[in-house]
């Protein structure tokens, strides 16, 4: 699951949360378990815990938190905010209920933390490999958020923004599971967006591109107005 050691001796290193759906907010929670116990009945299972997950990256430049929010009020820049998306449908992201916003924030907070279960993870230690997922971030696609634009009877959501980046920083995402007795919607989307991204060659490979950045300055890392 560890990246391939570069020959940075800088230290740092990707670690990864995994937070109950619904974590700080009943409402959610609620919806959640009502979804699931409908998934589990169609797929003819029990029911299990739902979880969010989200990333906090050291390099010797800062820490950062990458994850995938609902919009809420205030200075986007000041929370690292790169990018934005639909939350349901296309039409109605003009209203910020249902936009989402993906943050590489500096220095930032993952909301409830606390309550983060088997958390966290250590993905990799390797310097190059957590700058390039830093720098793949404002490229995550925006797809729909709950949505399966993909079709690999997954929806999209915040556990896709993270499985999309490890794959395609080589840190890899197969092996990453959920607390047992829990599953991560969203995830197979995030890999099989990444797989479609890396066969038409929307983005460089991730060698190609962790060996450019290791070579840049360390204030290359900044953070990108919001769209």
């Amino acid at each position: 699951m560890r990246a391939a050691a570069g020959d940075s001796a800088d230290m740092a290193h990707v670690d990864l949360y995994w937070l109950p759906l619904g974590a700080g907010g009943h409402f959610v929670r609620v919806n959640g378990r009502v979804y699931e116990w409908l998934k589990a009945r169609i797929e003819r299972r029990e029911p299990l815990n739902l979880y969010h997950s989200a990333l906090e990256v050291d390099v010797p430049e800062g820490r950062y938190v990458i994850e995938m929010t609902p919009i809420p009020g205030g200075n986007p820049a000041a929370r690292g905010v790169v990018a934005e998306g639909p939350v349901g449908s296309r039409r109605l992201n003009r209203l910020r209920l249902f936009r989402y916003e993906i943050r590489r924030w500096r220095g930032g907070a993952i909301p409830d933390v606390g309550e983060a279960v088997d958390s966290p993870r250590r993905l990799t230690d390797d310097a190059r490999a957590a700058r390039c997922l830093l720098e793949l971030v404002p490229s995550v696609p925006t797809y729909v958020w709950g949505r399966d634009q993909m079709r690999a009877h997954d929806m999209w959501n915040s556990n896709s923004l993270v499985a999309w980046l490890l794959v395609l920083s080589s840190i890899g995402a197969e092996a990453v599971k959920p607390p047992a007795g829990g599953r991560a919607p969203g995830w197979r989307a995030g890999a099989v967006a990444a797989g479609q991204a890396s066969t038409r060659a929307e983005l460089p490979s991730s060698a190609a591109r962790a060996s450019r950045i290791a070579t840049k300055r360390p204030t290359k890392i900044g953070v990108s107005r919001s769209v």
